[in-house]
């Protein structure tokens, strides 16, 4: 496989094209070489240009790669038009990140998320290759009336599906709303932990509620929400923490959409404890993604603490002077707090924190306490 890059002059594009590789190992596909290149606007047809297809047609077949995968979001023409030029397979970003999910799916709910995104992905696709859709189908008495088209017919047919598994996607939706309002009316305090993919969570998740979720150093290690009870024993309660899917750049919004019942949580929760890989040096733009993903469904507003996780994996000379302090994050001071899921340090000064903003919440809604969460008069929690 020859991964392509285009620069159009966005400040996160990733000259190396790692996370892309990343992505492409994750979905168990071998890596032949990499091709990246400047423009000021992505050619209608073929993207990168005639000329940069090319060469990326002779990079191809000089090291012996079958497919090409493109760093962006192509478009269903240029997808087609490029597959014509190269003579092989086009896919991009947005289809690798599908067949990953597709991979890693593993709850009822996961799996019709990701049949949802794939079907509308696919809706738009159909020709693609086909030389069959050429075909007319129909007459007299058959669905669809007279010189209905293959394709049509397929269109038909994926539309469809795309109703039967929004349906389906609507009750479970409805079965999450449910347990959320039991959840609240047990006066429960909800935390949900998001970040970018590979930042820890899970581990995280494992370490502070000594639960076995799926935890591994790769991409989208896991999808399907989880929550269990984490108790404080400086709070004297317990509260919830959830797990939640990983983001990552350029997350397609098929996805945000298909997944709008898990990512419910995280808009819903009381707290975010929003996970950073200290050691990446890319853990700026990283959380500058995750911020995204959070306004795109409407949690942008919920309170956060930043989690440095990864701290036994940060440079020497990168180490932290304190283990928490504050941090500038749009406009807004938020808690900082570095710790080490592997290890377990910093793991007491997150119960504690996360203790006293507890504790700042109940005063608040009992209306004994001041500087609690939304509270106009006070100090922000985060």
């Amino acid at each position: 496989m020859v991964l392509v890059g285009v620069d159009f002059g966005l400040p996160h594009f990733d000259h190396e094209l790692e996370e892309l590789g990343l992505l492409a190992q994750t979905a168990g596909f071998a890596v032949a070489d990499r091709v990246t290149c400047k423009r000021k606007a992505p050619d209608p047809a073929l993207f990168v240009g005639s000329g940069k297809a090319d060469e990326i047609k002779l990079l191809a077949q000089s090291s012996g790669a079958s497919e090409v995968l493109f760093d962006q979001a192509l478009s269903p023409a240029q997808q087609r038009n490029l597959e014509r030029a190269l003579g092989m397979p086009v896919n991009d970003r947005t289809l690798l990140i599908l067949q990953i999910f597709a991979q890693r799916a593993r709850s009822h709910e996961g799996k019709l998320q990701v049949e949802l995104a794939r079907l509308q992905y696919l809706s738009t696709r159909l020709v693609r290759r086909w030389t069959h859709l050429e075909r007319q189908t129909g007459g007299i008495g058959l669905r669809g009336g007279p010189g209905e088209t293959q394709i049509e017919l397929d269109r038909r047919m994926i539309g469809e599906a795309i109703k039967r598994t929004k349906e389906r996607l609507e009750k479970v939706k409805k079965q999450r709303a449910t347990q959320r309002r039991q959840r609240e009316r047990r006066d429960a305090f909800m935390i949900s932990l998001v970040g970018y993919t590979n930042a820890g969570k899970s581990s995280l998740f494992n370490a502070l509620v000594k639960a076995r979720t799926y935890a591994a150093d790769q991409l989208f290690a896991t999808l399907d929400t989880t929550t269990r009870q984490l108790y404080l024993g400086e709070a004297g309660r317990s509260v919830s923490l959830s797990d939640t899917v990983g983001f990552i750049r350029d997350l397609p919004h098929s996805l945000v959409d298909a997944f709008a019942a898990t990512l419910q949580e995280a808009a819903e929760a009381d707290l975010l404890l929003h996970v950073v890989d200290a050691s990446n040096p890319s853990h700026l733009e990283q959380i500058h993604s995750v911020l995204g993903v959070l306004r795109d469904i409407g949690a942008d507003q919920v309170p956060q603490v930043l989690i440095f996780n990864k701290l036994d994996a940060m440079d020497p000379s990168a180490l932290p002077r304190e283990p928490q302090d504050m941090m500038e994050l749009e406009g807004q001071s938020v808690h900082r707090i570095f710790v080490s899921a592997l290890t377990g340090q910093g793991l007491p000064e997150l119960r504690a924190l996360l203790s006293s903003l507890v504790l700042q919440r109940s005063a608040a809604d009992s209306g004994d306490g001041e500087g609690a969460p939304g509270d106009a008069g006070g100090d922000p929690v985060c």
